[in-house]
């Protein structure tokens, strides 16, 4: 069973975005109780973020491999947390697991520091060097893929357990990887860096009308002539080892496969950057080659060009459209729920986004009233979370996704993210005990009215 996706779009459906790290113990009892409340409710989906270690600040988006999982999502009181990997398991992951385990185990030693600052055969991987270390540091690469063996047990173990419950797993990859990953140390020929490894030119967004100096997010860039002469077989890799847990993937920022903002790593802002094409369409069509059916989903939001259209168009690729979106007066706003498409995915918010009922209250007098009014809400509002939740499960779209904050009607301190900040983000966690079973009466009722499971 693990391994084999099933299908997501073959009916209506709804689902609950919560990622693992709002859990206790996710990949364990956790993790079983929140698919048992799922599929009381009467969703059949679960959407998560991405897995894998994440940065010091608990950023999913910024992760030191995109194949290893996060050794915090496992649970300490199964007895697969200290089995020892067999052979089988070592020579599978023999691809990644060895440069993990070392990075991990070297950037510990150095501090936390990136690899650039490390000694100069580290950094540059000279094999002596590399051979030596991984003889110093043999007992801690032995525990770090003891934790690896254990993610990946504990995984199948909760995905056989969602899948006999009829829930399907639904992910997300992030465009970019971190400055000091893996990925990067062990890859370097792929990305844009200086002789030291430090990013040359970094990724971000222009300016635009929520953020006047643009988005610096401060990943390297990939050298996608070098991807393309290797036949992408390091993105093949990544959106590979996904798919192998999940059974349907979200790709971040899709349209830098068409083109992708680039910005000198000296930078001050993002304003000093300029778009760059990227061959996104020979990308797509290798990992199609190479995977058969795509079982992604194109995060299209922002400004979305005719040429990014055409490529989420071409591979059939269903986009997204956000509710808190849709008001901004524009009859024409693809968000708006009459507008939505069949073949799409519907939210009220993102993990980018407040909470509706916090958004709301945020709302200036004419917003609030165009919502009220396309919600069928009255003055005062009595429900305006409720009202989006049934705009979204009504929407024409096959998957409707409900963040859990917005089941539980939660304000603005149970937001998950806020963009381009650093600070307070990621650390929201499901309260004990709000996933009640008259809760899960409620919404299963509700799911079915609208013909959705």
């Amino acid at each position: 069973m693990t391994g084999s996706r099933l299908p997501v779009f073959d009916r209506r459906r709804a689902g609950v975005l919560l990622p693992l790290s709002a859990l206790e113990a996710p990949l364990g009892i956790g993790g079983r109780a929140f698919i048992d409340w799922l599929a009381a409710a009467g969703f059949s989906v679960w959407q998560i973020l991405p897995v894998g270690p994440a940065g010091s600040d608990g950023s999913p988006y910024w992760l030191s491999s995109d194949h290893a999982g996060d050794p915090a999502f496992l649970d300490p009181g199964q007895p697969t947390a200290t089995l020892a990997p067999p052979p089988e398991f070592l020579a599978e992951s023999s691809p990644w697991l060895p440069d993990f385990a070392l990075f991990t185990a070297l950037t510990a030693a150095h501090a936390g520091a990136p690899f650039w600052q490390w000694p100069v055969p580290l950094r540059d991987r000279e094999p002596r060097a590399l051979a030596r270390a991984r003889i110093d540091l043999a007992g801690e690469c032995a525990r770090i893929e003891r934790e690896q063996y254990a993610f990946k047990i504990q995984w199948q173990a909760l995905r056989e357990y969602a899948q006999l419950r009829g829930v399907r797993l639904f992910g997300d990859l992030p465009f970019y990887v971190a400055p000091s990953s893996v990925e990067v140390w062990a890859h370097r020929r792929l990305f844009q860096l200086t002789a030291s490894g430090e990013p040359a030119a970094v990724a971000g967004v222009p300016p635009d009308y929520f953020a006047a100096l643009g988005q610096l997010w401060g990943n390297p860039l990939y050298d996608w002539q070098a991807m393309q002469r290797e036949d992408f077989r390091w993105w093949l890799a990544r959106v590979g080892a996904q798919l192998e847990r999940l059974d349907l993937l979200r790709l971040d920022h899709f349209r830098a496969l068409s083109a992708h903002w680039a910005v000198p790593a000296t930078a001050p802002d993002a304003r000093a950057g300029s778009w760059h094409s990227t061959p996104g369409e020979a990308l797509l069509r290798r990992v199609a080659r190479d995977l058969g059916e795509l079982p992604l989903v194109a995060e299209d939001l922002g400004v979305i060009t005719p040429d990014v259209v055409a490529l989420q168009r071409e591979f059939a690729l269903p986009g997204m459209r956000v509710l808190q979106f849709a008001f901004d007066g524009d009859p024409s706003n693809p968000h708006l729920p009459h507008l939505h498409e069949r073949e799409c995915v519907v939210y009220t918010g993102t993990h980018d986004n407040d909470t509706t009922l916090g958004w709301y209250l945020g709302l200036d007098r004419d917003t609030a009233a165009r919502v009220n009014l396309l919600l069928g809400v009255g003055e005062p509002p009595a429900d305006v979370p409720g009202a989006m939740l049934r705009a979204a499960l009504g929407s024409r779209a096959l998957l409707a996704v409900l963040p859990v904050q917005d089941l539980l009607g939660l304000g603005s301190a149970a937001r998950l993210n806020t963009p381009g900040t650093s600070c307070g983000n990621w650390r929201w966690r499901l309260p004990h005990g709000a996933l009640t079973a008259e809760l899960a009466r409620n919404y299963a009722r509700l799911n079915s009215s609208f013909g959705r499971g």
